[in-house]
């Protein structure tokens, strides 16, 4: 189902509206399941293709149960381990050296999504949470909400449950007009800015991707770098806009989803930008893998000397196993080795520079003006760099490798991170202004509902017009992930 069509507008319409026609809890459940079964019908064209996907929800749930039961460490390392593999088969990795695939088409999208929450429970009931244990209904609820279902955000069931105590409260005119405004923002984000960026990228990329194509030298790896910073902002205001819809949606629906995302590109390492990009992929990443492996490496090696190296190689698996998780092929191995190298390299140089500087030194010199703003540069080049990946198969990757070389790769990650260095401090001063500015623009007769209404209709017309010059709206691009 289309994020930007009238079937989806319809189908969100007529959920809001037969959610909030009651008000007993168990009823709007039943609506939320009824909701969650038809958007789940619309990715299949038969029964059979949702049927590895309730396999993997029964898996799931039963998990739950029996490692409770059995607080054994043996019995939670192998479900967790048997959960992974079946997601393995489901998932049809391409570069796993073992495969085996079922021999029909069936629904892929959204395994990695319930993977997370599925974990999250069997893990969190394994310690001895009973909110991690749900009730069938809300299980299902959970695991499957339309609203999270394709990509997020990732919601832990505890949170799942907090917003049980909204199931039984209206909607007011606050409320409703927030979670307009939120939407409309995200429509704004999702069909108007992302869609100029996915323009420009589209005719940017095919003549970098092209076999034929005459450029050469310093042109196409300043064409190549454009069109990695142009599918960065795509993928940001396509992303982060689907985030705002369904976020705002949830407040329709009783449902208070976590954020997603804050200003990432204004953070001035790996670490920092992914607690801005995509936060709950994140702080799942550091709850259930990070930390563990940490505390695996550290009562295995007892001097305090090396807890920081330990911490280098947790990064690497930690974004390793993350860049791999966003798809089945084999480029995603090679984007998650650099996701890896990224993160591993950014914690010795911290190591580094504590060790020569010491903590109030190193901290007052990333806290500079031109230390920071170097960072942040740097930064946005290594990671617009590196989400080609997301962008090119394996192919289209060795004949990037090829044409740039290292000196080419080299150019074009200097000239985006100190590009990114002059423009971001700039459009920062020039938000700031507009922050400032915004109250004494407003009209003084121009007040209350009628201008919020104002606004909303300005969005709404703003989003028809870009959306005719485009004829259609990009589709939301991490449900291929």
């Amino acid at each position: 189902m289309d994020f930007t069509s009238s079937l989806y507008l319809g189908f969100v319409t007529a959920t809001v509206l037969a959610f909030n026609a009651w008000r007993a809890p168990l009823l709007r459940q039943f609506v939320l399941l009824a909701a969650n079964l038809v958007f789940l019908a619309g990715f299949v064209q038969s029964a059979e293709q949702l049927a590895p996907l309730l396999g993997f929800l029964v898996l799931g749930y039963a998990a739950t149960r029996w490692v409770a039961r059995w607080h054994r460490r043996g019995v939670l390392e192998g479900t967790v381990l048997l959960i992974i593999v079946v997601f393995a088969v489901l998932k049809r990795y391409t570069f796993l050296p073992l495969r085996m695939d079922l021999p029909f088409l069936y629904l892929q999208v959204g395994l990695s999504y319930i993977l997370f929450r599925i974990l999250q429970m069997v893990i969190d009931s394994a310690g001895g949470e009973d909110e991690a244990r749900l009730a069938p209904l809300d299980f299902v609820n959970f695991t499957c909400n339309f609203l999270c279902f394709v990509s997020g955000p990732i919601q832990r069931s505890n949170e799942y449950l907090m917003n049980r105590v909204q199931l039984d409260r209206g909607v007011d005119e606050a409320v409703a007009f927030s979670a307009m405004h939120r939407v409309i923002k995200g429509y704004v984000k999702l069909a108007v800015v992302s869609a100029v960026f996915n323009y420009l990228f589209a005719n940017l990329s095919v003549p970098v991707l092209a076999e034929s194509t005459a450029m050469a030298g310093w042109r196409y790896t300043a064409q190549y770098a454009a069109s990695a910073v142009t599918y960065t902002f795509y993928l940001y205001y396509n992303f982060s806009g689907y985030m705002d819809i369904v976020i705002g949606i949830g407040w329709l629906l009783g449902q208070k989803l976590p954020e997603n995302f804050n200003r990432p590109f204004s953070a001035h390492n790996i670490f920092e930008f992914w607690s801005r990009w995509h936060m709950t992929l994140s702080d799942w990443f550091k709850t259930y893998l990070f930390n563990p492996l940490m505390r695996f490496l550290a009562d295995r090696v007892a001097a305090p000397i090396w807890l920081p190296y330990l911490g280098v190689i947790a990064f690497f698996v930690t974004f390793f196993v993350m860049g791999v998780w966003h798809g089945s092929t084999s480029v995603f191995v090679i984007y998650g080795l650099v996701m890896g190298a990224g993160a591993s390299l950014n914690k010795l140089w911290q190591v580094f520079m504590t060790a020569r500087l010491g903590r109030k030194k190193y901290k007052a010199l990333a806290e500079s003006f031109a230390y920071a703003t170097l960072a942040r540069g740097l930064m946005f080049a290594f990671f617009a760099l590196a989400v080609t990946g997301l962008w090119v198969n394996m192919d289209q990757l060795s004949l990037l490798a090829r044409r740039l070389g290292i000196s080419g790769l080299m150019f074009a990650f200097v000239g985006t991170a100190l590009c990114a260095a002059v423009i971001g401090p700039a459009v920062d001063h020039a938000a700031r202004l507009l922050v400032r500015l915004a109250p004494r623009l407003g009209r003084p007769g121009l007040s209350g509902l009628f201008a919020q209404n104002i606004v909303l209709a300005s969005e709404v017309c703003l989003i028809f017009a870009v959306g005719s010059f485009f004829h259609k709206a990009p589709e939301f691009v991490y449900k291929a992930f």
